[in-house]
């Protein structure tokens, strides 16, 4: 007699086990459920269909092969049963039996399972306004909210949103709206920078002017208190801590959370961040039932801690691996090392592992190097800069986590990825500066900018390199402590010797040698270049002649110019 499976939720996560078990086992009958109709579609790509990227809303549920996942594909060519508005009540673990009710006739009926898998993702938070409930309020969760949002952009009944959150989602949102619709948008969050969960605030300021140099407004640490209007004529603005910002439209991005109260009404053990626990083969408490994607806790495989981490990509390997259990193997997901990446208007950007202040928070004294070089051979012509953050334990040498970003995205995306692979075998950062990589000049310097992430932080530790990073340079500098040391040509730094005139001086580096004399010993110099390689050589070159108050500026102008455009002011794109 063959093995029955139910599965509960069909996006991501629920056709991959049924897919996966259907090859592996093709004797099992599968059943899903969903309460919804729209079924098996590539959620993150709700921001593109938005923008216009993706023309058709029903390009997100079609295969490669053009073919629409629906019933009929999932019958025909997968050869296993997807009802759809089908919302499935409770779990009697003891009969093996699920209870689902059609969400239009309200009828229920039940059916038994030899084994049960929850694929039941994530509800988004909506926080409890006033005001939250107006029409032009929307969150980002499924295709009917992004069809919903399209039809307003596209009949011209906004003008002016506001995205709440500065996550990812909030992000790709707000670009969606300003770059194709001309929609004047302002983003508000209460953090300190935008993407906090996933970068530094110094890689995070530099998202923060590329959204600012496509016309979207940022507010970081602001609160939103209300949205205001009324139900006639929808939204009207959104109050916050800094005042009201007129609009047509909201969407909340604030997060999400584990949808698990199925779960939890079964008995099932919840994690203590709210998510399904599971162990490493994606069993839950109950033998006979499975969990995976976005509604289970996962397990940090740096820090240790657990955490809820939604992305499609998790999802999809997560699904293999049940499948491949319930057919009889042993499988494993060890956990995750927090991969990210996201596209900001004409930038890529990425993260693998922890940020600063994960680190410090797990128990690691982490140290950072912030590193500017290209992406391919200088000299090549689709060369573009690259900034990359590699962070590491001072006294273990650990690498902790990579941030990086640059106009070529596939290109920052590579590089952080060929770190992140590294991380959950502890890797050491002697091995990241001798990590193997491809080499061609289309494709990357000799000394690819991982390699020398990874020598200049060794050279930080050991005390070699000491560098003033940019945005504790913006602290330092106007309380009057210390003066500029701009070793690049002189009409390269005219701009900062006009503006701060004595405390802005210039010694080319090739003259460096012969002037020595016109540094001063007693008070802090920060040497500045265009990437940071030049400030180094001669940061170093001064500590050997004795002058012990020199530092080094990390990323120089290259940085500094997005972070506070002011500080060192130039024509836009001149490095």
């Amino acid at each position: 007699m063959s093995k029955h499976v139910v599965i509960v939720g069909a996006v991501a996560l629920g056709p991959k086990v049924a897919s996966r078990l259907m090859r592996c086992a093709p004797d099992t009958k599968i059943t899903l459920l969903d309460r919804d109709r729209l079924i098996s579609y590539g959620g993150c790509g709700i921001p593109y269909f938005v923008g216009g990227d993706v023309s058709e809303i029903s390009e997100l549920r079609k295969t490669m092969y053009h073919m629409e996942r629906n019933e009929s594909f999932f019958k025909n060519v997968k050869h296993f049963q997807v009802l759809t508005g089908q919302e499935v009540v409770s779990i009697n673990r003891k009969d093996k039996s699920v209870v689902y009710r059609d969400v239009d006739s309200g009828q229920e009926a039940s059916m038994d399972y030899d084994q049960l898998v929850l694929a039941t993702g994530t509800t988004p938070v909506l926080p409890p306004l006033p005001g939250a409930d107006l029409p032009g309020v929307f969150t980002v969760s499924n295709l009917h909210h992004a069809q919903a949002i399209k039809n307003k952009l596209a009949q011209g009944e906004i003008e002016s949103a506001v995205v709440v959150g500065g996550g990812a989602i909030g992000l790709e949102m707000a670009e969606a709206f300003a770059d194709l619709w001309g929609v004047e948008t302002t983003v508000v969050e209460m953090m300190d920078h935008v993407l906090p969960a996933a970068l530094g605030p110094d890689t995070a300021g530099l998202v923060h002017k590329q959204l600012e140099d496509n016309d979207v407004r940022v507010m970081c640490k602001t609160k939103v208190t209300e949205v205001v209007g009324d139900a006639d004529t929808g939204v009207q603005a959104v109050r916050t801590s800094e005042g009201d910002i007129p609009c047509q439209a909201v969407i909340f991005s604030v997060g999400v959370r584990p949808s698990t109260k199925l779960a939890q009404d079964a008995g099932l053990t919840i994690g203590p961040f709210g998510g399904i626990a599971v162990n490493a083969r994606l069993r839950t408490s109950d033998p006979n039932i499975y969990a995976g994607g976005d509604c289970i806790e996962q397990r940090h495989l740096i820090s240790g801690e657990n955490l809820i981490m939604p992305l499609g990509s998790l999802a999809n390997r997560q699904g293999r691996v049940i499948a491949n259990n319930i057919a009889g193997g042993n499988d494993q997901f060890p956990g995750v090392i927090g991969n990210f990446c996201v596209k900001v208007f004409d930038i890529g950007v990425a993260r693998a592992g922890l940020t600063m202040a994960q680190a410090e928070q797990a128990g690691f004294d982490p140290e950072y190097a912030l590193v500017v070089q290209p992406d391919r051979a200088h000299f090549y012509p689709t060369s573009n800069i690259m900034i990359m953050k590699l962070i590491a334990d001072r006294s273990t040498r650990q690498v902790l986590g990579v941030e990086a970003l640059g106009p070529n995205g596939d290109a920052v995306k590579a590089r952080v990825d060929a770190v992140g692979a590294l991380l959950p075998h502890r890797v050491r950062l002697d091995e990241i500066s001798n990590l193997e990589v491809c080499y061609s000049p289309p494709f990357s310097l000799a000394m690819d900018i991982v390699n020398v992430a990874g020598n200049v932080l060794q050279n930080i530790i050991d005390g070699y390199n000491r560098p003033i990073f940019p945005q504790e340079l913006l602290r330092v500098f106007p309380e009057q402590k210390g003066v500029v040391l701009d070793v690049r040509a002189p009409d390269q730094a005219q701009p900062g010797r006009d503006k701060y005139g004595d405390r802005w001086m210039n010694i080319p580096l090739e003259q460096v040698p012969d002037r020595i004399s016109e540094v001063p010993a007693d008070i802090p110099v920060y040497v500045y270049c265009n990437t940071g390689t030049r400030s180094y050589e001669v940061q170093r070159f001064l500590n050997g002649q004795g002058f012990d108050n020199v530092r080094g500026v990390q990323g120089s102008y290259a940085v500094m110019r997005d972070l506070d455009p002011e500080f060192d002011p130039r024509k836009d794109g001149e490095i």
